[in-house]
This record gives C-alpha cells, sequence and structure tokens, in this order.
C-alpha cells in the first residue's frame, strides 16, 4: 500500500481504534471517532472528555496506537506513537466543531473536553494478505 493509498484509507473511515496502556502495562483499545483534524501521517488530533480512562492512562504513559481499517476490502494500517493531552484554549478551538455541545454542554470552555494530540513514528500496512512496516518522516 502506498503512503497515499494508506491516507485516503484514513480519510475514508468514521471511526479510529485507539490504544493505551494501563498500569499494569496491558493495551486497552476502544473506538472513537475518526480524527478531526490530520497533518500527514505523523499528526493527527481526537477529541475525548479530560476526566476518562483514557486520559488518565496516556497522562500516565504516553505510549499509544492508532488502527484504521477498510473490513471490506480487508485492508488496515496502524500506526505507533504517543498521545498527549491538549487542554489549551488554542487547541481546543482548532478542532471545535458546531454541535459539539452535545458532548461538551459548557461549550470549547468546558472543562470536561480536551484534544488528543497523537504523533506517529512508524506504522504497519495489511493489504492483499500481506504486511509492511513504515517509518513515519519528521
Amino acid at each position: 500500500m502506498t503512503l497515499q493509498e494508506v491516507e485516503r484509507l484514513i480519510d475514508s473511515r468514521a471511526t479510529a481504534f485507539v490504544a493505551s496502556v494501563d498500569e499494569a502495562g496491558f493495551p486497552n483499545m476502544k473506538a472513537m471517532l475518526a480524527p478531526r483534524l490530520r497533518e500527514g501521517l505523523r499528526t493527527f488530533y481526537f477529541t475525548t472528555n479530560t476526566h476518562s480512562m483514557r486520559v488518565a492512562q496516556y497522562r500516565r504513559d504516553p505510549k499509544a496506537s492508532v488502527y484504521f481499517c477498510d473490513e471490506a476490502g480487508f485492508r488496515g494500517v496502524m500506526l505507533r506513537g504517543t498521545m498527549e493531552t491538549l487542554t489549551d484554549a488554542a487547541s481546543r478551538r482548532l478542532i471545535w466543531r458546531e454541535g459539539d455541545t452535545e458532548y461538551y454542554p459548557q461549550g470549547v470552555d468546558d472543562p470536561d473536553y480536551c484534544v488528543l494530540r497523537f504523533t506517529a513514528c512508524d506504522g504497519r500496512t495489511y493489504t492483499d494478505y500481506h504486511s509492511e512496516n513504515f517509518v513515519i518522516e519528521k
């Protein structure tokens, strides 16, 4: 899969599977809405609740992975990297959308609204019964 095909697959998905590491060192996976913003294959921005278990895990251990899959085409891409929790006004406003008050009733300054910024270092694709590793350029 070319890097352009990887980007198209990511952009076509409504869901991303995001992993964190718990206190015992086990991976924890959850489905999330697709990233609100993507900067190449290196940086991804997600919205989440500040009080969530996932935020606590990323604050303790920033190692993370994000997986996108095309179930019908039996293709996928896994990215490895780190996840930061951002609560500053600029980051919150960067990916805020109309309608987010459904989840964060106090608006963009809701204390339970934060941004997760994932920075990838490498990845692995799967397509046509073949896997391939790749490095994300800085």
